[in-house]
């Protein structure tokens, strides 16, 4: 299939996100017709709340839209043993959820404890103990016939170079390839890409201004602040190789979901129809469309 028959939405690159102050937050409606409108194909389930509850609801909600669930991100403490059964809890909740509307993929995100709070560095032993919990985790999504896929994420556990690599040691979970908090975090996503593409289930597009996000990571900011900053750009307009990239997963056979995930924050009033995030979505599907027909015409030449 093409990369458009394979591409998916996120609520969060229409400026969802239940942080207090994020910005305005658009209807479910919109949000979900906008994505059909474009062409879309599926949607994570974005932030907790914004979407229904009830499993038959969320069916029927993606549905009325043309929409697949793909499943969504779930953060979890999995280096801490005080948090082993909270862990468990909320892996089910959100898999129970997501799975009865048709979602296979489970985005885990390791944060350092449920408010988001400072990350730290762990030693030896909170490697070892976080490995054995993706373990657990993995055992629990097998019940629901779920694919796990880890996501590295600024303010987490799993944020450098050095995280992403002591999970490689001690883990075989699964990966979200999100190449954008990849490189804020000092992972360079050719380096990762060519290291651990059998590892990778899911891929998140994200494209970087890194001068705008280097205050984030040195924890001058915010993520919050970043965002609306502006550091999430346009794919093709930042920092991170996406054409590179994308040809590369491409060539090395990866057939599953990309999903443009370019977080968003509308902090003026709220968009007219037709404006608004739409637009900057249409300009990242713009610029994948050529870089889908770019990577054919090699191909032509090639053979």
């Amino acid at each position: 299939m093409s990369i458009m028959q394979r591409l998916a939405g996120a609520p969060i690159s229409w400026g969802v996100c239940e942080v207090p102050g994020w910005g305005i937050e658009l209807s479910p409606d919109r949000v979900l017709g906008e994505m059909q409108q474009l062409g879309l194909s599926a949607t994570e389930l974005g932030s907790d709340g914004y979407l229904p509850t009830d499993p038959a609801e969320l069916k029927d909600l993606c549905q009325q839209y043309d929409l697949t669930m793909i499943g969504g991100f779930v953060p979890v403490v999995i280096h801490e043993p005080s948090e082993v059964q909270a862990t468990i809890d909320a892996t089910h909740r959100a898999a129970k959820l997501m799975s009865a509307a048709g979602g296979t993929l489970f985005v885990s995100s390791p944060v350092t404890d449920w408010n988001w709070g400072p990350r730290r560095d762990l030693d030896s032993s909170d490697w070892q103990h976080g490995a054995k919990m993706l373990s657990v985790i993995d055992d629990i999504l097998g019940e629901y016939g779920m694919t796990h896929a880890m996501h590295p994420h600024l303010r987490t556990i799993v944020e450098t170079r050095d995280d992403i690599l002591n999970v490689l040691e001690h883990s075989d979970v699964g990966w979200t390839f999100d190449m954008g908090h990849m490189q804020i975090g000092g992972m360079d996503p050719m380096e990762f890409l060519n290291s651990a593409f059998d590892r990778i289930k899911h891929v998140h597009l994200k494209d970087v201004v890194m001068d705008k996000a280097l205050p984030v990571f040195r924890q001058e900011q915010s993520i919050m602040e970043g965002v609306q900053a502006g550091m999430f750009c346009n794919l093709g307009s930042g920092d991170v190789p996406i054409g590179a990239i994308v040809t590369e997963l491409e060539a090395r056979g990866y057939d599953q979901w990309y999903v443009l995930e370019q977080d968003a924050a509308i902090t003026s009033d709220e968009p007219e129809v037709g404006a608004g995030p739409i637009l900057d979505v249409l300009a990242s599907i713009e610029f994948l469309t050529g870089v889908e027909a770019s990577a054919l015409t090699l191909e032509e030449i090639h053979t």
